[in-house]
């Protein structure tokens, strides 16, 4: 899975999608990050169409909606996603959200999915190491990918550490704090010392971390400068500041207590 895929949140008008996407497989990304909530999969196949790059070399991932979970449902739903994105396989299918009585049902539907091969990954997101504990317990496969909130305000230092004990990937949504965090002073000293953006400085701490990101632009010179990050490194000494503006603050909802009114 690529270090840096791109996110596709909120890209609900067609056309102003599809060139986003074009744009960033153009610029070199090879992961898009979708979900059955976003509404834009077929638009997501159709910039993988109409790229000049072959559909084996980009990680497609998409997700399985609160409302559609358990086991026989979350069968349904990829069906309908795979159909949206007119693909074969998927790289990556995740459970959206842990619902509660449901998720570890939801958890043994991919593993199906990854045994019969229609999808190269099985993973979650949102998920603390106490729902990942309930999988193990039913799970052949551990989910080899745990998408969670996860930026400089909110480490998630112990997740990160349970995740790589037990050989899970982790990747960040909202790796930027939806934009919050470049405000920091400290990021921006840092970019400054690096002669970087703050948005570079912060996906290159991410990189750093052995964190996988999906930061999400449909303006082409952010989609760019996004992708900047791999030319500079951070000191031992930049990367602890950037560890220490840590609020343990969160942007999104908490896996433990989350409620969505669509």
């Amino acid at each position: 899975m690529p270090y840096l895929g791109l996110g596709v949140y909120k890209m609900t008008e067609r056309e102003e999608a599809i060139q986003a996407m074009v744009k960033a497989i153009e610029t070199g990304y090879r992961a898009i990050d979708t979900a059955a909530l976003y509404h834009n999969e077929e638009e997501v196949g159709e910039a993988i169409r109409s790229s000049n790059v072959s559909r084996e070399e980009i990680f497609v991932t998409t997700k399985v909606w609160n409302s559609d979970q358990g086991y026989d449902e979350t069968l349904r739903a990829f069906e309908t996603s795979l159909k949206k994105l007119g693909l074969e396989y998927l790289d990556l299918y995740l459970t959206h959200w842990p619902v509660e009585e449901k998720f570890v049902d939801t958890y043994r539907a991919i593993e199906r999915l990854y045994e019969e091969k229609l999808i190269r990954v099985p993973g979650v997101s949102n998920h603390h190491a106490h729902h990942l504990e309930k999988l193990f317990a039913k799970a052949n496969v551990k989910p080899m990918v745990n998408q969670v909130e996860l930026h400089p305000y909110l480490s998630q230092e112990e997740l990160r550490a349970f995740c790589a004990e037990n050989e899970i990937a982790v990747t960040a949504w909202s790796p930027l704090g939806r934009g919050v965090v470049l405000e920091n002073e400290s990021i921006k000293a840092i970019a400054k010392e690096a002669g970087k953006t703050a948005a570079q400085v912060v996906l290159r701490w991410h990189y750093q971390h052995d964190i996988l990101t999906i930061p999400k632009s449909v303006t082409p010179s952010r989609i760019e400068e996004n992708s900047q990050i791999f030319d500079f490194e951070l000191s031992a000494e930049q990367m602890t500041r950037l560890d220490q503006v840590n609020k343990n603050q969160r942007f999104g909802q908490n896996p433990d207590n989350f409620s969505f009114d669509f």
